[in-house]
Order: structure tokens, then sequence, then C-alpha cells
């Protein structure tokens, strides 16, 4: 780690310097802000900083490690030693942190949404790391990293792509993304309605933002993403949730109910989490209804690439035209997480709207991703991709539901559907939560089904990726699971 520059530290040329210096290093040391092990200046450049004599800087120094707050080391520098002079009085008057929190002023109040999150239980379950089933994560190994590598060489020394970009994104990648759309999805588009986000969550921020006013109604469906959840209520939104049948969104029993929202999250191509793909024949009850209601349909295409046993119906936003959908995809799955690279497919009149929405939340993403995805989706490497990992998680998806069923029912059921990356496992009056974290123990990801319901936990059971997994990876966690539900 490069050592601090010391610029805030001011001296008063009218007071002896070399007593200013000893004093605030000594302060510095004592209340935490050169940490123990910290590598100082060097005296040169100490000096050239404070405009003052490199003599004064370097008693100050040899000083400080006679009485055992610095240390040198040959060949690199002086440090803060690891522990400060056991006659060493703190000082009482701290400017930099107080070493009492229970002393310290307390902080401003949070917002009532700020105070919810702080005091939730329900993401420290969640894990930052890639761990084996993580949900989302694909299968890391098998990206193609010397095509992508090939293609960051091309791009990395572009000085074009060092600067600022258009906030709705890179034209490149929105016209080769545009055209995979349409191609691919049936995506009713050209590239001047695709924003470029960083990541889905991103996408949800901005439609939130853009289509709800505090105390409008979003229906979501249950179970559905936890994330959308929290963008809506970010927003002051209302939740309504619509229920599921086979799976998917049960629109009959939508229409049935009378809601009235403003926006409705729906992911029909692979529900989340539940996996079910909606029907082309609910998808047209779903556009008359959102229709008539004057409803916004925020369309999340998630995991639509990957179908193992028929193809995929055509999004929901290309099955008629004119139509208030909302079309939100993101590359983490596709291709890697690490992107961070998302898109939105918003209706022509309404462009403008989210251009500005995305240029005041986080201006342009990358310009140097955007490049290179824009080059691998042109160059046909991102279908390829897409039709190898396919056949991939096909096969993983098949061993994995085999183990399920052949070691852990019937105190588990399976609840199996030819899509996706991830499967869902009932636990019936098993705590899923202390099941998630028993695996976390053995360095399995999982997320418990029950973060899913918002107004009935009790659904017990996990939701485990297998994309992300090796075959003996999947022996070893059925293996804990069996342990765990037996016992």
């Amino acid at each position: 780690m490069s050592s601090p520059d010391l610029a805030d530290l001011t001296l008063d040329p009218r007071q002896p310097l070399q007593a200013q210096l000893y004093r605030c290093l000594v302060e510095w040391i004592c209340n935490g802000r050169l940490t123990a092990g910290c590598k100082l200046p060097s005296s040169r450049r100490l000096s050239s900083t404070l405009n003052i004599s490199r003599n004064t800087v370097t008693l100050v120094l040899e000083q400080l490690k006679a009485e055992g707050f610095l240390t040198s080391r040959a060949g690199q520098g002086v440090f803060v030693t690891n522990a400060l002079p056991a006659y060493v009085n703190k000082p009482k008057h701290l400017a930099w942190r107080a070493q009492d929190p229970a002393s310290a002023s307390p902080m401003p109040r949070l917002s009532a949404l700020g105070q919810r999150l702080q005091a939730s239980t329900a993401f420290k379950a969640d894990s930052g790391d890639s761990f084996p089933f993580s949900p989302g994560i694909p299968d890391l190994k098998a990206f193609p990293l010397a095509i992508w590598s090939r293609l960051y060489r091309r791009h990395k020394d572009r000085t074009s792509l060092l600067g600022y970009g258009h906030s709705q994104g890179h034209p490149s990648l929105r016209q080769a993304l545009a055209e995979y759309l349409r191609n691919c999805r049936g995506v009713l588009c050209d590239e001047d309605q695709i924003i470029i986000t960083n990541g889905a969550q991103e996408a949800l921020s901005l439609c939130a933002q853009v289509l709800l006013e505090p105390g409008d109604t979003a229906i979501i469906e249950n179970p559905g993403y936890r994330r959308a959840r929290g963008a809506f209520q970010t927003c002051g939104a209302k939740l309504a949730l619509a229920e599921l049948k086979n799976g998917y969104l049960d629109v009959d029993a939508l229409i049935k109910s009378q809601l009235h929202g403003k926006v409705l999250y729906t992911t029909p191509t692979h529900q989340y989490p539940m996996g079910g793909v909606m029907p082309a024949s609910e998808r047209l009850k779903l556009l008359d209804w959102a229709t008539k209601t004057q409803c916004w349909l925020l369309e999340d295409d998630y995991d639509s690439e990957f179908s193992f046993e028929h193809k995929p119906v055509a999004a929901l936003q290309g099955m008629a035209e004119h139509t208030p959908v909302l079309y939100m995809g993101s590359f983490s799955k596709s291709l890697q997480p690490g992107l961070r690279l998302g898109y939105l497919v918003v209706p022509k009149p309404i462009v403008q709207a989210f251009a500005r929405a995305k240029e005041m939340l986080s201006g342009h993403s990358p310009l140097l991703t955007q490049a290179v995805v824009a080059d691998f989706i042109e160059e046909g490497h991102f279908v390829r991709h897409l039709r190898k990992m396919r056949l991939n998680y096909r096969e993983k998806w098949l061993h994995f539901c085999d183990l399920i069923r052949e070691k852990l029912e019937p105190q588990a059921q399976l609840i199996a559907r030819s899509a996706g990356m991830h499967i869902v496992l009932s636990t019936p009056n098993r705590d899923d939560i202390d099941l998630s974290r028993k695996l976390a123990k053995h360095n399995f990801g999982s997320t418990p089904l029950s973060f899913f319901y918002p107004d009935n936990p009790s659904n017990m059971g996990l939701v485990l990726g297998f994309a992300n997994t090796s075959k003996q990876q999947r022996e070893d966690c059925i293996d804990l699971l069996k342990d765990y539900l037996i016992s």
C-alpha cells in the first residue's frame, strides 16, 4: 500500500516547526489515523509537501523511532510500530476519531427505509463470494477468456474510451444488442430505445424512479425477486402481491383480484425463483389487462437464454406493438457478473425521460467494457457461448436433479423446471435459514426460499444454483443436505 501524503498537515510558521510536527504525528498515531504498519512518506517527500527543511523532518522521524512510535525497515522505509509504547497517554481530545464509541455524539437519524435496512436480518445469509450453488453465478471456468482478452486488447488503447460517454450507452453496443434482441428474443426495438445500465438492479431503480410516485402501487410476483421489492419500496411505493400458478404469474387470478397498480414486475420467461414459463396465450391476456388498466409491465427476461427441453417463448414485449412494456436484461448470467452491465428497452415516447434519469443517477457505464461486449456480440461469440452453456447447464441440471430424487426425497421435494441456472428445493418444516448457514460453513452458497415470500415466510426451502459447480461439489452438497435433513 502506498504511503499517505499528509498534505492536510498544517504547521504554523510562527511557532517551532519541529515541535509542531512531532506533536501532530504523535496524535495521529495515537488516535488511529496513522494505523499500525502504515508506511510514512520519505523525509524528502514530506519536507516538500510541508514546505519545511528536510533536516527538520529527519530529526522528528528519528525522535519518534527512538521513542518507539516508528520503526525502519531496511530498503523499505519508515513504518508505524505495531504497538504504542507502554508509557504513552493517548490524547484526550482527538480530532480524527473517538476512541470510545459509547461516548461519541449520536449520528443523525436514518430515513425510515434506512432504519428498516439497518435492522433487517434477511440479507445476512447472503455472501458476496461466488460460492458454488450461489444463485445467479454462471460457470465462470467456462467463460471464453482467450477471446475476451483478444477483444479487450483491441480496445484498451483507444483514447476515445477513456473519457465520458453517452449516458444512454455506447452506440456500438446498443446497435449489436438491438439486433440480437430482435433476432433471438423477438423484441421490437431499435438501438435508440436501449438504455445500457450498471446491472439489472440499476434498471429496476430507473423504472421505480421514473414510473412511480410515493404511494403508488407496485405489483410483484409472490414469491418473487426481492431486490425488485427493495427498488419499489425505496421510492415509497406500496406493494401488492400477485400469486403464481404452475410456477408462473396467474393472470386469471390477477384479473379477478381487480388489483390496480402503476407497475407490475414479472419474470414470464423463467419465473424467479419458481422457474415456470408463462405460455403465449397467458402473455396476450396479460398485455390486454395492462392496456385496459393503464399499468406498466416491467418484463425481466431472467435466464431466457437457458431453456433445456423446449424453445424459449418470445418476449412479452414483442408480442404486440405499442404496448406498455419495459424489457430488461443483464449480462451477469449470460456472460459474467463482474461486467456489471444490463440493459433496458423502453417505449419510444418515454426514451428521453429514462435517458435523462440514467444521466442523473449514474452517468455512463464503463465504455471499454461496452466496446468489448459489442464486438463479442457482433462477431458471433455471444450466441456460440450461449449455445455451449445451454448444453453445459442441461447436463449439470439433470445430474443435480437425479441426486436430489435419489438421496433427499421424501425429506425434501424438488421443484423442477426445465430452464435456468438454479433449482428450488422444498424443505417443509425445516428452518431454511439454518440450512443455508450450515451449507455456508462448507463454502456452499444458497438462498433460503422463505426470503422470496414477503407475506408468508413459512414457505421453507432452498434456492440452489448449479451452473458454477463441479460433479464432485454437487455430490458433496447433496450428501451434506441429506445429513442435515435426517438429523
